[in-house]
């Protein structure tokens, strides 16, 4: 494994993310990158399991 680029102007945030499970709403705090203003999360909010930092993972309607 070698590092190839590390990323500038990233903050680490933890935020309270909801999820829909089914018709049930359940919320979890989520550790995410912060990057040029969009929220990645790096684990999923209800089993913990990593997310690969991808564009299709961005939290979306965050205000």
């Amino acid at each position: 494994m070698k590092i190839i680029k590390v990323l500038e102007k990233t903050e680490l945030v933890i935020v309270d993310l909801e999820v829909n499970l089914g018709k049930e709403k359940r919320n979890g705090l989520t550790l995410c990158v912060k990057y040029n203003d969009e929220y990645y999360p790096l684990n999923t909010a209800h089993d913990g399991r990593p997310i690969l930092m991808k564009k299709e993972n961005v939290i979306k309607n965050y205000n």
